[in-house]
């Protein structure tokens, strides 16, 4: 496999990866902004180690960074712009400490979390990969000599 054909084969998986995490994240946060005092599946006892009184803070990070964000850069990458990497680095990043000190603070409560903390590792792997090779074609371009100029 060339370097265009698997860049652009990281950049879909990375996409479709960013996509289900901001879509499912939406929902999540969503339904923990709407009911910050608890739900079924997050009793508001789960808060009681952590600096929250409620789910709203958690949730409307939840929402516009994870689920927004994610949104958006699944966007980005689709369209194959040059910092998609950069964004997908910064957005794994976020998503693994996000899910670390929830886990931090709740404990363990799901599958759900270590899922997504895995997810967040293979943003930031991809995203890294993206944008090596992001830095690789600018260079390889910027030191091709002008073959026009002669």
């Amino acid at each position: 496999m060339n370097a265009n054909k698997k860049s652009g084969f990281i950049g879909y998986l990375l996409g479709v990866v960013q996509t289900f995490i901001g879509l499912t994240a939406i929902a999540g946060g969503f339904r923990l902004v709407s009911n910050p005092n608890g739900i079924p599946d997050f009793p508001i006892e789960w808060l009681n180690n952590s600096p929250f009184t409620n789910y709203f803070i958690p949730g409307l990070v939840l929402l516009m960074v994870i689920g927004f964000g994610n949104v958006l850069a699944g966007t980005v990458t689709f369209l194959r712009k040059r910092y998609s990497g950069s964004i997908a680095i910064v957005l794994g990043t976020f998503l693994i400490l996000y899910m670390t000190i929830e886990v931090w603070f709740v404990g363990l409560r799901n599958f759900l979390q270590p899922l997504y903390f895995i997810l967040g590792v293979i943003v930031l792997i991809l995203g890294l990969k993206l944008f090596k090779s992001a830095i690789t074609f600018q260079i390889e371009v910027e030191s091709t000599p002008n073959k026009l100029s002669a």
